[in-house]
Order: C-alpha cells, then structure tokens, then sequence
C-alpha cells in the first residue's frame, strides 16, 4: 500500500480536499460533520478532532450563521452571510493550531436560501482574490423540494462561480425527512414517502450533468431524517447508495466509488447502518441535534446542582460569593466538554480515530 496523503493542517479546500474525500472512501471512514452556532462550538469541534487525531468538517446553517452575527443584527439576509464569514475567519485563525484538517462548509439552503449562498460566494471570490485560496470549502444547494431540472440547472449556474475558487458543491437529490433549521417538517407521516429514497438514475443524471462543471458531493436519501425519532419511525436502506455508486461506475468508470456522498440526519441513527453508509462511499456524516444536546445537558445538569449560583450573587445560606459557579467561562467550557464527549463516539462510529492526514 502507498503511504498515506499528507495534507497541511488548517483549512482544506481544492485538490486537498478532493484527497481528503478520497482518503476516507479508500480507507473506510468518514468524518463528522458538526454544525456550529459560534465560537463554543467550533473550539469544542476541534478539541475533538485533536483529541481524536482526526480531521472534521465544521458547518454552518443559515439560522446558525445568522446566531454567530448576532440576533440583534436587523438584516437577516447580511446576518447570515457575515455570521457565515465571520465563523471561518475564526476556523482559518485557529485550525492550524490544532494540527488537523478542517473542510468548512454550509449547510442546507433552499430556493429561498440562494441569495445567501450567493453573498458567501461573493465575500468567497473577494478572499480568493487577496490569498489564492477560497473561504470555504464548500457550500449546500439543498433544492430537492423543486422539480428536478430546475434542481440540476441551478446547482450547475452555482458550481459555475464555485469551481474557478477551488471550491466544491453539495447537492441533495430525494427529500431527508424531518425538520433542519426551518426547512422541511417535523411531521414523518411521509416516511415511506419514495421521496425519502433517491433514485439511482437521478443520481446518474446530476453525475453525467454536474462532474464536467466541477466538483461536487450527493445527500443522496435513503430513508435518513434530521433530529432524533421514536425507534420505528426511520427506514434506512444504505443499499440505495450503493445502487447509485454502481449505476455510475457502471456507465462513466471512475472505480467503485466515483460519488462523494453524504450522510444528513446523523444523530440517533443505528451504528450498523452507519457502518453500511460508510461502506458505500459516504465520506461525511451530519451531526447537530446530540452535540445540541451533549452541550444543554453539561450546562442543565451544573446548574441544577448548582441552583443557589444561579439565583444569587451570593449564597444566601453561607454568606459566600458565587462568582465562580456563575462565570459563563464555568459553565461554556462544560458544555464544550460535552460537545467533545459526544464526538468521540462520532470518531469512533465513523471510523475517523488516528486517521488524520495532517502532517
């Protein structure tokens, strides 16, 4: 076997991330992708991710970036893209330091959603002009509720502007059940609905009409959802993925694994039908809702053993000050652990552990 890639830590973006990808498809693993609404969360992220000796992707939703800006900021639209910018700043300033790869991205944006990936993009090309390097590694289209042409011509109009920076693209095609950051439903009536299952021949056509413009990655659903539902609610079928690897390879060659795909709706989802997904090619896993939870339930469970820190500057039944329990640096830095704690399952779930390639 060839000796493994070595990449520089920091920000991987073009053909480093290309190798990135193609590290993890050939050595079995994937990374998490964890969604961050500020700097708590994208410390804690690549604590993890040194802790683990793995590299990780660090993502943004729209309502998360537009959390990073500031709820007080009044207009939404420029929130979330500074939110956005904001975050990566803070990831290029700091991701070295933690001597790991880190592929920044953004996550799901729909019709609606197009004008912030544009502003990103712009502030993405502004950057590129000053470095030689994009400001983040990719971007999401998520336009699996619009018909299929429309899904396919944009996505090709964005990767047009994307690939002249190095940058890459995430497409959905099929519908991931449950509720991301106000986009879908929370209602799963639909589950066996055959949007939740991509068909291997859309998959072929997004191939055949995306790879000649540039790089781009597939959400490819097979039955996953966001957020964590009662044991029964959720089919997953990963041979779905492997179908549409093979259809591909199939008719353009590329080896078995000619598609970068993605994993959405992580948390709560069953180890062995993680391991399958893997196995397919799926080189990137989303997890938010139990690193949400991982970092409430630190901070609730300090407070409610720490009541009296919380009510009052001092204890009314010893006189004492309580300034220690209070400090948010306190009761922030719990909630990070809880993040990392969390994620050292991930690591190990996807396989990631040890397999960092910086050098």
């Amino acid at each position: 076997m060839s000796a493994p890639t070595r990449l520089k830590p920091g920000v991987v973006t073009g053909e480093d991330y290309r190798a990135l990808i193609a590290a993890c498809q050939d050595g079995g693993y994937a990374l998490p992708a964890v969604n961050v609404v500020g700097t708590n969360g994208i410390n804690a992220v690549l604590e993890a991710a040194a802790k683990n000796r793995s590299d990780v992707i660090v993502q943004l939703s729209n309502g998360g970036a537009r959390f990073y800006a500031g709820e007080g900021m009044k207009d939404a639209l420029q929130a979330r893209i500074l939110g956005a910018v904001s975050a990566a700043q803070h990831v290029h300033l700091l991701a070295e330091q933690y001597g790991v790869c880190v592929v920044l991205h953004t996550d799901h944006a729909n019709k609606g959603l197009i004008p912030w990936v544009e502003g990103m993009i712009d502030h993405g090309e502004e950057h590129f002009r000053r470095t030689g390097r994009p400001l983040f590694s990719s971007h999401m289209l998520d336009l699996s509720e619009e018909s299929l042409d429309f899904n396919l011509s944009e996505c090709a109009r964005v990767l047009k502007r994307l690939a002249p920076l190095g940058m890459s693209l995430e497409i959905e095609l099929g519908v991931t059940g449950g509720e991301e950051d106000g986009i879908g439903s929370e209602d799963l009536d639909a589950a066996n609905n055959a949007h939740l299952y991509t068909q291997p021949e859309d998959v072929l056509r997004a191939y055949e009409e995306l790879s000649p413009i540039g790089h781009f990655s597939v959400a490819a659903s097979f039955g996953n959802v966001h957020g964590v539902y009662a044991p029964g609610n959720v089919k997953l079928r990963p041979e779905i993925l492997g179908a549409s690897q093979a259809l591909v390879a199939e008719r353009h060659g590329g080896g078995a694994k000619p598609l970068a795909l993605v994993f959405h709706g992580g948390s709560g989802s069953e180890k062995e039908k993680i391991a399958q997904a893997v196995g397919f090619g799926v080189f990137k896993m989303n997890i938010d809702t139990d690193t949400q939870f991982a970092f409430a339930e630190s901070i609730g469970g300090f407070v409610l053993e720490n009541e009296a820190a919380f009510r009052h500057q001092i204890d009314p039944q010893s006189g004492k000050p309580l300034k220690k329990l209070y400090d948010p640096r306190k009761w922030l830095r719990l909630g990070e652990q809880g993040m990392v704690r969390r994620l050292d399952e991930a690591f190990a779930d996807l396989g990631a552990a040890g397999k960092s390639l910086a050098g």
